[in-house]
């Protein structure tokens, strides 16, 4: 599609992504959801980005323009609006983000009404919309205008529903947290300390610009050292939105999506609660996971990369946990997608219950050196399958045989191609890699 990806509508603020497509897509989706017998009710919340402000208006302006009720939440975490909108029986929701990208850029991220992302299908009726390829469409007049409610109790709706899932006490547990100056810098501290821990964060004073910068989910350096600076028994960092979480052990070690994954699903399985004994993975995931999994009786699927992948999979069969090594984590009998502050509980439960520190709950998983490397380039599709680089792909995965393994694709959401190998050893990983990184440069697919 020409402007939604696997994460709804992203781009940079006032380049690719304007406030007229945002009123646009207010005026789409206002009169999409239209219907005679009730006022169509929508959940907006935004993270902290200093362009939210603009794309929080803009929508409104277009959702009442077309006879809806905006609910506007303001700053809060892409997974409260997915719960609001099932607890409190919203027709859809948005939430304004970028999720990991800098601030510069910006989202519009759709979510139906059962919680999940927008079906393609309406996503590609928005796009001809924008584009001018079908009519214009009627504006409510009179008594059918939309209103706006601030609806800030929304965000603590949701933070009373987290609390109330946690089955122990955290007194006596000191947790450090980075909130990457985005999203749960309002709530997740709240929570922790609520249950009884001892709280040390950083990050958590957003200014419109300085989300995800150096910090968060993405820059993991910084939570590692300050879990040793203030002697931290875990430590939890998420992502602009909080949709993900990634964790620090005691020893200040990172513990990954696949790490989460697996010390969630041996507890899952353990309490018999673990359906079918599967956890849904993607094909990003490390092959020490799959490996860990044999040993402990748990089987897998594997997705595309995208939290959406590994929810449709786990809604068709009904599986219980699922997500990404990046930290969407799903946990089905709580939500709906991925979220960072529910995974962050969801592991101090299982430290818990067993008794055991972070570091021995992942003591059995063995993580196979991995080496990701991110291209911009011109042209994605172009890019891969360009018979030269498909050529030197297959002469990796021949070399690499059963011990190892690549993986070839294009972002989903910006103009990347990512090289992934895992192999026994650091310099098989980069040896690999950069011999198809070199035949990209060769064939000029590279843009500097």
């Amino acid at each position: 599609m020409k402007y939604f990806g696997t994460d709804g509508f992203r781009g940079e603020a006032n380049v690719t992504l304007t406030a007229d497509h945002a009123f646009k897509i207010g005026r789409f989706l206002g009169n999409y959801y239209r219907d005679d017998k009730h006022r169509v009710r929508v959940i907006v919340g935004k993270d902290t980005r200093l362009s939210g402000y603009m794309y929080e208006t803009a929508l409104a302006a277009g959702l009442t323009a077309s006879g809806a009720d905006v609910y506007e939440i303001h700053v809060t975490t892409t997974p409260s609006i997915s719960y609001l909108i099932r607890k409190e029986n919203f027709d859809f929701g948005i939430m304004i983000t970028a999720s990991h990208n800098p601030y510069t850029d910006n989202g519009i991220k759709v979510i139906n009404g059962i919680g999940h992302k927008l079906e393609e299908e309406i996503e590609e009726q928005i796009e001809k919309y924008i584009d001018g390829e079908i009519p214009e469409l009627p504006y409510a007049t009179g008594e059918k205008l939309g209103r706006c409610y601030d609806y800030r109790e929304g965000k603590e709706i949701y933070k009373e529903y987290l609390e109330r899932l946690v089955q122990h006490s955290f007194a006596g547990k000191v947790v450090a947290l980075d909130m990457s100056n985005g999203s749960a810098s309002s709530i997740a501290g709240a929570i922790f300390e609520k249950l009884g821990a001892t709280v040390h964060a950083i990050h958590n004073k957003p200014d419109g610009m300085n989300i995800n910068r150096d910090c968060g989910s993405t820059h993991m350096d910084k939570l590692q050292a300050f879990v040793k600076e203030v002697g931290a028994d875990v430590g939890f960092a998420y992502d602009g939105d909080a949709d993900r979480c990634l964790a620090v052990n005691e020893k200040g070690e990172i513990v990954t999506g696949d790490h989460i994954m697996y010390l969630c699903g041996v507890h899952m399985k353990n309490q018999g609660k673990l359906k079918d004994d599967v956890v849904v993975t993607t094909v990003m995931s490390n092959m020490g996971l799959y490996k860990a999994f044999d040993r402990a009786g748990i089987k897998y699927e594997q997705t595309a990369v995208g939290d959406k992948y590994v929810c449709a999979n786990m809604m068709e069969n009904d599986y219980v946990l699922g997500g990404e090594q990046s930290g969407h984590v799903i946990f089905k009998e709580h939500a709906v997608t991925g979220d960072g502050i529910l995974t962050s509980l969801m592991i101090m439960e299982a430290m818990l219950s067993q008794e055991k520190t972070l570091s021995q709950l992942t003591e059995d998983l063995i993580i196979y050196p991995q080496l990701l490397v991110n291209m911009r380039v011109k042209d994605k599709v172009a890019a891969r399958d360009d018979a030269d680089v498909q050529a030197a792909a297959k002469e990796v995965e021949e070399a690499l045989g059963e011990e190892g393994r690549l993986l070839l694709r294009e972002s989903g959401t910006e103009p990347l191609i990512r090289v992934m190998v895992e192999a026994k050893t650091d310099e098989l990983c980069e040896k690999n890699v950069y011999h198809i990184i070199d035949v990209l440069r060769a064939k000029g697919h590279e843009n500097k």
